[in-house]
């Protein structure tokens, strides 16, 4: 492609020059050093903890607190809530407390919680905001493997890493305007895109720092750094679990939580040895006590997020079901219900404000599509509720597909709606049971909904002669049982549980 500031008629742009017939380009440095100066000096600081200098004196510690404070309330709303059980979030409080005594600053305030999400998620806001997920801690199976990510969230607040990237933010900001008002806007851009490959990059040092002293508060703490390398090898098995169940195996770290903690093999090893960990010392691991402390915790959909029992899907808080065909997996998340079909057909269920639409028709043609060329609209009823669809065509990454749009009105001026898609090949053969889906949502009877109930851990201690498969024949989960449960308790395909061990398994109620 020719990019438009260069058209390809052999005209070239030429450089701004000074008086002596130089380049500005080439005296960039010299005119922007001064200007540069003052703001890399304001934001500069030696940082008590790592010894390094750091970009954080743009956000002092009180601003770093403030910043915290504000953001909580919007982290809790966008990753799932707290996870309603007093007994868990203690817990955790507890070990987070304790790793925090340990710290080069254990006077700062800190605030751990646990989010009502499945997901593996661990991250942590300035001023000592630290956060954990029901997923991550159900995936753990040690004190020892949460306080090594406990103390690695801890060390990204000693470390000051997001005060340290905000004020170099700001900085290549500032290079970047500057330049570009002295060299125009293409070297401005070029500037910009420099600085943010450079934060990019610092990212990832930020992360084994952060290991670094995450390792140091937890052996300070009396724990066994070791586990930390059993709980990586999980997140790696849950990452080949979710690509598996998303039908896109071999396609794991889009599933990793370790897409932003470095997923480097011996990264325990080296934390480790960096914190100068004594081989053959004696650490806490403390797996029974984690047991007990996670026995009847929620395990995946929460009740507010609505449930995916096999091919169908039950919201009792909505009153509100559906069931995908065969072939279909789905998969839940606070914001939309995808399923995954057969030759890359796809399926979204979501909700959406009417914004205006005085009708499901029109909500497809004025708000959901609008300038889409849509065919084959019409209006229709299901389960009493006024709906309407249509069939359009997309573009994929391999060419167009075919999609079929189904909006039907809910309440509160709010609209569902289903978006299907497959190659136009498929469509013939799919679009049926896409239809189907759509016209079998439905209310819930008043039976369904409290017949359903979240899945739960329970936790249990291995016989003599019980195997992996007892266990994941009581289990209620029925697709990838046995992947699940070794992913579940870190236990290698072939191998089985050792008898007295605590495990866990997955029961409904």
């Amino acid at each position: 492609m020719t990019s438009p500031r260069y058209p390809a008629f052999g005209i070239r742009e030429v450089e701004p020059t000074d008086r002596e017939g130089k380049t500005m380009a080439r005296r960039a440095p010299k005119l922007l050093l001064p200007l540069l100066l003052p703001l890399y000096l304001a934001a500069c600081s030696t940082n008590p903890v790592t010894g390094d200098r750091q970009m954080t004196g743009l956000m002092p510690p009180e601003k770093e607190a403030a910043i915290g404070a504000q953001q909580h309330p919007e982290m809790l709303k966008e990753f799932g809530g707290k996870y309603a059980d007093a007994k868990v979030q203690a817990y955790v409080d507890r070990l987070g407390q304790q790793l925090a005594a340990k710290t080069e600053i254990p006077g700062t305030r800190y605030t751990f919680t646990v989010l009502d999400s499945p997901i593996i998620n661990a991250f942590a806001l300035p001023g000592g905001y630290v956060y954990v997920s029901r997923g991550l801690m159900a995936l753990a199976n040690s004190e020892a493997e949460l306080a090594g990510v406990v103390g690695h969230e801890i060390g990204h607040v000693t470390a000051r890493h997001s005060a340290d990237r905000y004020g170099r933010g700001v900085l290549a900001q500032g290079g970047a305007v500057l330049a570009g008002i002295f060299l125009g806007q293409q070297v401005g851009q070029m500037a910009q895109q420099g600085a943010q490959a450079a934060l990019a990059s610092f990212s990832r040092g930020q992360e084994l720092q952060a290991d670094n002293l995450g390792i140091r508060y937890m052996t300070a703490a009396g724990y066994d750094p070791r586990e930390m390398a059993g709980f990586l090898s999980s997140m790696g098995r849950h990452a080949q679990l979710e690509a598996l169940l998303a039908g896109q195996a071999g396609k794991a770290d889009q599933f990793s939580y370790l897409q932003t903690h470095p997923p480097t093999g011996d990264r325990a090893e080296r934390a480790a040895a960096a914190a100068n960990v004594t081989p053959g010392a004696s650490y806490l691991v403390r797996q029974d006590e984690y047991m007990q402390a996670i026995d009847g915790m929620i395990y995946g959909d929460s009740p507010d997020h609505g449930y995916v029992r096999s091919r169908v899907f039950a919201h009792p808080g909505l009153g509100l079901r559906f069931e995908v065909p065969n072939g279909f997996r789905l998969l839940n998340s606070d914001k939309a219900v995808l399923g995954i079909g057969p030759d890359g057909a796809q399926m979204v269920f979501t909700e959406a404000p009417a914004q205006g639409a005085f009708s499901a028709g029109d909500h497809i043609v004025s708000v959901w599509a609008k300038g889409a060329p849509l065919s084959d609209l019409r209006s229709l009823s299901i389960d009493g509720m006024p709906a309407a669809t249509a069939i359009t065509r997309l573009s994929g990454k391999d060419g167009p597909v075919f999609a079929r749009l189904m909006a039907i009105a809910g309440t509160n001026g709010s609209y569902y709606r289903f978006l299907f898609t497959a190659g136009l090949e498929q469509a013939g053969r799919l679009d049926a049971g896409f239809l189907s889906t759509a016209q079998g949502f439905r209310r819930m009877t008043a039976a369904e909904k409290a017949g359903l109930k979240p899945y739960r851990i329970k936790v249990v201690q291995v016989k003599p002669g019980q195997k992996v498969a007892d266990f994941v024949a009581a289990m209620p989960i029925k697709d990838y049982a046995e992947e699940r449960f070794r992913v579940l308790n870190n236990i290698p395909p072939g191998t089985e549980p050792r008898p007295g061990l605590w495990i866990k398994t997955i029961i409904e109620g």
